[in-house]
C-alpha cells in the first residue's frame, strides 16, 4: 500500500469520526454536562484529523 491510499484511508477515517462527533452532539439530548465530552471530543478530534489529511494528500499530489 503506497502513501496515498494510507493517507486517503485516514481521511475517510477522521470524516467518520468527526461526522459521528457532530451527529451525537445534535441528536442527544443535553441532560448532564458530562455526556456531551465525548461527541465535542470525536468532533474536534476528527477535524483536526481531516485537515491533517487533506494537507498531506495536496502535498503528495504536487
Amino acid at each position: 500500500m503506497d502513501k496515498k491510499t494510507k493517507r486517503l484511508i485516514g481521511l475517510i477515517g477522521s470524516l467518520i469520526v468527526c461526522l459521528f462527533g457532530v451527529y451525537r452532539l445534535v441528536v442527544e439530548v443535553p441532560a448532564p454536562e458530562n455526556s456531551l465530552i465525548i461527541p465535542i471530543v470525536f468532533a474536534i478530534t476528527g477535524l483536526i484529523g481531516v485537515i491533517a489529511n487533506v494537507f498531506e494528500l495536496r502535498k503528495s499530489y504536487k
